[in-house]
């Protein structure tokens, strides 16, 4: 089973039994979260349900494995001629999901 979800703002291709990073979530390690807004559904080559905007009734249950932080990125501003550099990283936080069920 395929599924397409929203969370963050963006949206993922995700199966049951995937593993991946999203925005960070406000839930501890451990809990199940259930996402309701399914753009798309599709049951391996059966029939294809394509929401609008919404496939109604369907969820995507998941487990949250890991709150963390990414690796840090610099980021480095530049003018020239007017002896302007400034120098600062960024760590973006982030939740690690695994796709447990998919039901549409």
């Amino acid at each position: 089973m395929l599924a397409v979800i929203t969370t963050g703002g963006k949206q993922y291709i995700v199966r049951e039994g995937d593993e991946l990073k999203v925005e960070k979530l406000d839930l501890e390690e451990g809990k199940t979260i259930e996402f309701g807004a399914m753009l798309v559904a599709d049951e391996e080559g059966a029939d294809v349900k394509v929401g609008a905007p919404n496939v109604d009734g369907a969820k995507v249950s998941a487990t949250v494995m890991e709150q963390g932080r990414d690796k840090k990125i610099t980021v480095i501003k530049y003018k020239p001629k007017v002896r302007y550099r400034r120098k600062y990283g960024h760590r973006q936080p982030f939740t690690k999901l695994k796709i447990e069920k998919i039901s549409a």
